[in-house]
């Protein structure tokens, strides 16, 4: 579980709904067997598909044993506690951090300290630029997302470490570089940050401490505050507006910044990547910061926030425990120098002809067959066609052509059903008919309802069949119907009608008994003619047997007297 890549799929879960692929920004899914899993080279660790899955089908790993194998190594072990937990647990800090040294841990610190000293540093690095671009560091998915699919403006994110690695310095520096730091917010990107510097070492998220609070059965009743219980080495201040929308940016305001520099704050993956689309930095004839979170409304709508409360409540919270402070230094006391080198996801070009010759697997022929629907979860037909040369989607991704194979598969039955097989709405008009329909009721009119391109689509039915009553029936009550030998004129019939659409629409079978039946009587009737002969003859045979025995009886009955009297005479003499 721990060698996992932070996000993957629980496969017994997944249902095929590829809402995880409509929700991906940057498409990292891969479908095998109707499945979704990740692709780690592509996947930024938004948490866009944890967030919208809606089977829970897809998880963010848990490094909760990492965190308890620290502890249990009797090291010791520094919690950096984001700025955001204020919006998510009621309790108070001293409570908070009674809460976490009860599960071990050390001491508390909070991870705006890092902050501040980032936006010290940024504002330090803006006042003394001319012109140009900067983009802030401290979102970890942002920062992947320009080393992957923007990776010309990697150059110009701002070459410090994110308030978390900057934080982790400050720690070691105040209490050794042999401590251990567990990092814990809403964040999953951070379990890739931590993979990429040696700072912290390990990243749980609010969920994953819940579930480890749960875990270890603390009652928060039983759990003292004392004086102990503060935040060290000491409390951050406006650092912890961090985790709302454009706090980086207000608190580099408050640090001080040449009026001539902007600047702006991004929240979204979708209004970044539309910021950066046809921008040219070279042309930028001002100094521009932009802070940009990978999360709209910043990271209080993080991934992992694990909360219901309304975001508006969160802000509040989050605000109501910022404290200001009326001097802020000009210079930093602690910076993690960090250069970003590009990591470009290299995708795969196609020729149009492979891309036509693609689409055509999937019913795509012509323009106009491109419907660009996104039921797969890719923007247009096309995109599915390109992910299906990658070997990352499946034909069966498509819904129209899906549909357009069941309904060649029903109708290629229909038509070939010997039954007579007929669909009708909900205002008695025929849907849909097969050709022995058509030829059981339609007499003289069969060749016209067959050269029309719908058949006999539209057409009345109670001007078609006698017995419409059935359908009239089955639309108003839901039920099914068989009628076994139902007569209709000089003609019988086996009909079992459904539903198809409950109150909407009807189908029925018909099979035309009226020959079999003829038949069956004819049968019958010389098997009647067939028993009363025997029964004659059999009858004829039991009175010949009856008179034989009779005559047999009487002579025998004579010759057994005349015996007798000749043995009468025998013994006289």
């Amino acid at each position: 579980m721990n060698n996992q890549y932070p996000v993957y799929t629980l496969v017994n879960e997944c249902h095929d709904c590829y809402k995880c692929i409509r929700e991906c920004p940057v498409k990292a899914i891969k479908i095998e067997n109707g499945h979704a899993s990740v692709i780690p080279d592509k996947c930024i660790a938004c948490g866009n598909c944890v967030k919208a899955c809606p089977s829970n089908a897809k998880r963010v790993r848990t490094d909760i044993d990492k965190a308890k194998n620290l502890i249990r190594a009797q090291k010791n072990v520094y919690v950096s506690l984001a700025p955001s937990w204020s919006g998510v647990f009621e309790h108070h800090p001293k409570k908070m951090i009674a809460i976490l040294k009860a599960l071990g841990f050390k001491e508390v610190s909070e991870t705006a300290l890092g902050a501040q000293e980032v936006s010290i540093k940024t504002a330090e690095i803006l006042n003394h630029a001319n012109t140009g671009l900067f983009i802030s560091s401290a979102c970890p998915v942002i920062v992947d997302y320009i080393r992957h699919y923007k990776p010309e403006f990697t150059k110009y994110i701002t070459p410090i470490g994110s308030p978390a690695m900057t934080h982790a310095k400050i720690l070691k520096e105040k209490y050794g570089e042999d401590i251990s730091i567990v990092f814990i917010g809403p964040c999953i990107g951070k379990k890739n940050e931590v993979a990429y510097s040696d700072l912290i070492d390990v990243a749980l998220t609010f969920e994953e401490l819940k579930i480890w609070i749960h875990d270890e059965g603390l009652d928060f009743a039983d759990i003292e505050i004392n004086d102990s219980n503060q935040f060290v080495p000491y409390t951050a201040f406006e650092g912890s507006l961090y985790p709302i929308d454009g706090g980086m940016n207000e608190t580099i305001r408050r640090i001080g910044v040449k009026d001539n520099i902007q600047l702006i704050d991004i929240c979204g993956l979708q209004a970044f990547e539309r910021a950066l689309n046809n921008l040219n930095p070279d042309k930028i004839d001002k100094t521009i910061f932009v802070e940009a979170l990978s999360c709209e409304g910043g990271c209080i709508s993080g991934p992992c926030i694990s909360t219901n409360k309304a975001s508006l409540c969160v802000v509040s919270d989050v605000l109501s425990k910022v404290k200001n402070r009326e001097y802020i230094p000009k210079k930093a006391t602690t910076v993690v120098e960090y250069t970003l080198k590009p990591s470009k996801v290299v995708s795969s070009e196609y020729s149009l002809e492979e891309i036509l010759k693609t689409l055509k697997k999937i019913g795509k022929h012509t323009v106009d067959d491109e419907l660009n629907c996104g039921g797969c979860g890719y923007a247009t037909c096309r995109d599915l066609a390109k992910a299906l040369l990658d070997g990352d989607a499946e034909p069966s991704m498509c819904v129209s052509y899906m549909r357009k194979i069941a309904v060649r598969k029903a109708a290629a039955m229909i038509r070939c059903m010997p039954a007579a097989v007929v669909m009708v709405d909900n205002n008695m008009n025929i849907i849909e008919a097969n050709d022995s329909f058509m030829k059981m009721f339609t007499g003289d009119m069969y060749e016209v309802f067959k050269n029309r391109p719908d058949g006999m689509a539209g057409a009345a039915i109670d001007r078609i069949v006698d017995f419409a009553d059935i359908f009239k029936t089955i639309l108003k009550t839901g039920k099914d119907l068989h009628k076994e030998r139902y007569h209709v004129k000089n003609r019988l019939y086996d009909i079992s009608a459904f539903t198809i659409e409950e109150n909407e629409i009807v189908g029925a079978v018909i099979t035309d008994v009226t020959t079999a039946e003829t038949n069956r009587e004819k049968i019958s009737q010389k098997a009647h003619e067939v028993i009363s002969k025997n029964i004659s003859i059999v009858q004829e045979i039991a009175c010949l047997l009856g008179e034989h025995m009779v005559e047999t009886e009487t002579l025998l009955s004579s010759i057994a007297e005349d015996y007798d009297d000749k043995e009468d005479e025998k013994d006289g003499q």
